[in-house]
């Protein structure tokens, strides 16, 4: 019995560690995306509690039904996906009717299968030079809030450079840390801001849009499937799992739409939190893995309790000293995107056109740069496809 419990030991720590790192590490990406799509505060914290509690719900249940390390978390590509477009016109309840149509495309990729071929079809080049061109932008965050804010800013980085430097997987969360200190060091906040911390959904009518509908949701779905998905499988076909991708796309799907007016974005599988709980490191025993996930749904359901206290905080906080943590959180995510973007030769101009045309922040039609930037890469690669 003492062998048993001490082997259980190990996947609750992982599962915890996960979740932890998971949430320190991106709420902040997710709750500026929010406030960038024109959600008022309450509304923010409402969409993060909603991201916390269904995505650990669901992946709590898929980790007992399957029992596999499937570890669910929330689109933070995505999130800064938000922070790049901006508001649309109409506000929050736009955005809202976008998440919304962004958690039925899921579906539709799991449930009709020539409808997710043809989303695999789209080159990886393309996408990944499309997430580049959007991190860019909040990934820029920490130069200028150095240059702006040198007292404020100064010391995250710095203790964000040193923790990468020893412990890695903390450097953003002791970011994160630093953060807060210095804010509640130097920037009183205003009296009453964090009085009201009791957790509470708020809803929004989704307003569909056209214009948000193509400059949003289906920028939101690429990315998301791109960036989430296809790594969060790749994990854990490395650790010798299988799982059928279909319902698992089905369900975080359903998911994503029913929490949409709440505020919330998407859900999908997990990339590098997976990877604390489908590893060794979570228990020698692949078999016994599944506990450090289903932990790691427990432990999300728990920190939802502290949205409303998180969306409060950063409401009050200097809006580019909480973007420069963001862009920290996201430096990774742009090297990464940028080395898929530019390994083939081939693709290499047409990723780049992709790249600059999102990151320019163009706008047409009320549509967003990230789909203009796709369809630019997207054209100059068909004409030398045709070229032959």
């Amino acid at each position: 019995m003492v062998e048993r419990k001490a082997g259980l030991v190990q996947p609750v720590i992982a599962g915890v560690l996960a979740a932890v790192v998971g949430f320190a590490s991106s709420f902040t990406v997710v709750l500026q995306g929010f406030r960038a799509m024109g959600a008022s505060p309450a509304e923010a914290a409402s969409g993060l509690l909603a991201l916390c509690v269904v995505q650990g719900a669901l992946g709590l249940w898929l980790s007992l039904r399957r029992r596999m390390p499937i570890v669910l978390a929330w689109s933070t590509p995505g999130a800064a996906l938000l922070v790049s477009t901006g508001a649309p016109a109409g506000g929050f309840p736009v955005a809202v009717g976008a998440f919304l149509l962004t958690g039925l495309l899921i579906l539709l990729a799991g449930l009709w299968r020539p409808f997710g071929r043809a989303v695999a079809a789209i080159p990886a080049s393309l996408a990944s030079a499309m997430l580049a061109g959007v991190l860019l932008e909040i990934c820029l965050a920490p130069v200028r809030a150095v240059e702006a804010l040198p007292l404020l800013a100064l010391p995250v980085v710095l203790a964000w450079a040193l923790a990468w430097r020893f412990a890695r997987l903390y450097a953003v969360p002791v970011a994160v840390a630093v953060a807060a200190a210095m804010i509640l060091l130097a920037t009183p906040l205003p009296a009453g801001t964090l009085g009201d911390i009791v957790p509470r959904l708020e809803w929004v009518t989704p307003h569909p849009s056209l214009g948000a509908a193509i400059g949003i949701a289906l920028p939101l779905f690429l990315v998301t499937m791109a960036s989430q998905n296809v790594p969060g499988l790749a994990v854990l076909h490395s650790q010798g799992f299988r799982p059928e991708p279909g319902p698992i796309f089905s369900v975080t799907g359903i998911a994503s739409a029913l929490i949409a007016p709440f505020g919330a974005h998407s859900i999908n599988l997990a990339a590098i939190t997976a990877a604390l709980c489908a590893g060794p490191d979570a228990h020698p025993d692949p078999a016994r893995r599944w506990v450090a996930s289903a932990t790691t749904g427990i432990s999300y359901m728990l920190l939802g309790l502290g949205a409303s206290f998180a969306a409060a905080f950063i409401a009050a906080s200097p809006p580019l000293l909480i973007e420069a943590v963001a862009g920290l959180a996201l430096l990774g995510s742009l090297g990464g995107a940028l080395t898929a973007a530019m390994a083939h030769e081939r693709d290499r101009l047409p990723a780049v056109l992709t790249f600059v045309t999102t990151a320019s922040g163009l706008a047409l039609f009320g549509i967003g740069a990230a789909f203009w930037g796709l369809i630019a890469g997207g054209v100059l690669l068909l004409l030398d496809r045709l070229r032959g």
